[in-house]
């Protein structure tokens, strides 16, 4: 399958509408209905623009969900970059890494449940399946750092606990809205607390 050249950032089409809005609709609409369950004609409704207009910003439907969860892994890999690049013990930085990515997860809740729901089966999907599987290992690297500073239990799996934090983060998306849910930084405060609880070794 061919790539699409990357296009310009913030192009305009119909007035009102520039590539973010139009990018945040089809989340939605792709969070609602699941990306093979959404259609151009569909996004063009809920849009009030025409499928010309909307080909303005992109070249099509694998565009747009390329562009969608590149947002929630630039939201993810910017906390994973911030988390490595930081000072303190490992199993604070994992911490801050889980809070974040809570964060991210309250602020951009489409945009990551699309991207937790990819399941390889086309090259974009096949993409952010390998560059989530880069996040994770950066997440077992911190969990290797705790467990060697004796922050963490050494019996446990690395690569197997990081799978479960994260695993817990990620179900998230299957209850939690913002609009009518805990803020995120009380939902992050209670998502480490019932992680961190466990993980601990018995002399922290």
């Amino acid at each position: 399958m061919t790539t699409t050249a990357p296009r310009k950032q913030g192009r305009r089409g119909r007035p009102g509408y520039d590539l973010e809005q139009v990018l945040e609709v089809a989340a939605h609409l792709f969070y609602e209905r699941g990306y093979d369950g959404t259609s151009m004609e569909e996004l063009s409704k809920r849009l009030g623009l025409t499928k010309a207009a909307i080909y303005h910003h992109v070249a099509g439907k694998e565009e747009l969900l390329k562009l969608i969860v590149d947002r929630a892994l630039e939201g993810l890999f910017a906390i994973a970059d911030e988390v490595r690049d930081a000072e303190g013990p490992a199993v604070e930085r994992l911490e801050r890494l889980v809070r974040g990515a809570v964060h991210v997860l309250a602020d951009r809740l489409p945009f990551v449940t699309v991207l937790l729901r990819v399941r390889g089966n086309t090259t974009v999907e096949r993409e952010a399946l390998d560059r989530r599987r880069r996040f994770d290992r950066r997440v077992t690297e911190l969990v290797k750092q705790a467990q060697a500073e004796g922050d963490v239990r050494s019996d446990l799996d690395p690569a197997t606990a990081a799978r479960l934090l994260f695993g817990l983060v990620n179900s998230l998306i299957e209850w939690y809205r913002p609009e009518r849910e805990w803020a995120a930084d009380d939902l992050a405060d209670v998502v480490v607390e019932v992680a961190f609880d466990g993980l601990r070794s018995a002399a922290h």
